[in-house]
């Protein structure tokens, strides 16, 4: 079975959601919890930068007109990555399940390079998100020079996907199983 490719290449100044932007830098606070309580003071935070694969989220239309001065991102990882993290999906048929929208927060898509082979495929993972000043995400699109954005219909499979994780809505309490 041939799959249909999920990416094109484009090589332009321009950011799109769908754009997959490898080796981003992303600062993350550094603090010990146990320093950080209701009464003390703030202590001093260190930052930590850390380089990561992102796919964008921001809706297009936002970053078209810059009504946005932050970029919404997520993580993506080749699926051999995110397994070393997680031995869990090492199991025979936990890919299906993800696949089939079963784990909530992860979303798979195929390989830009070789969407033939589902093991090369890359897991987003929507509980990473991460944000970063638009320019800065626009300028390192720009020097990646070629780069993947995802295609129409898997953009909008891809949006809906996110969507679904946060509009859920948890009830106190169920009808009884039949």
């Amino acid at each position: 079975m041939s799959v249909e490719p999920f990416w094109q290449e484009v090589n332009e100044s321009t950011l799109r959601q769908g754009d997959y932007l490898p080796g981003c830098l992303v600062p993350i606070p550094v603090f010990d919890p146990t320093k950080f309580g209701k009464n003390s003071e703030i202590q001093d935070v260190q930052i930590e930068v850390n380089e990561l694969d992102l796919i964008v989220l921001t809706q297009s239309c936002d970053l078209e007109s810059k009504k946005v001065a932050q970029v919404v991102l997520c993580a993506i990882y080749p699926i051999s990555e995110f397994e070393e993290n997680n031995e869990a999906f090492k199991k025979k048929g936990k890919w299906n399940e993800v696949s089939r929208g079963r784990i909530e927060g992860l979303h798979l898509l195929a390989s830009p390079t070789n969407p033939d082979n589902n093991k090369e495929s890359l897991v987003v993972n929507f509980r990473d998100i991460q944000t970063l000043p638009y320019e800065y995400v626009l300028k390192h699109a720009s020097n990646l020079n070629e780069r993947w954005r995802l295609k129409s219909p898997y953009l909008e499979h891809f949006s809906q996907a996110f969507a679904r994780l946060f509009m859920r809505v948890g009830l106190p309490s169920a009808i009884p199983p039949f």
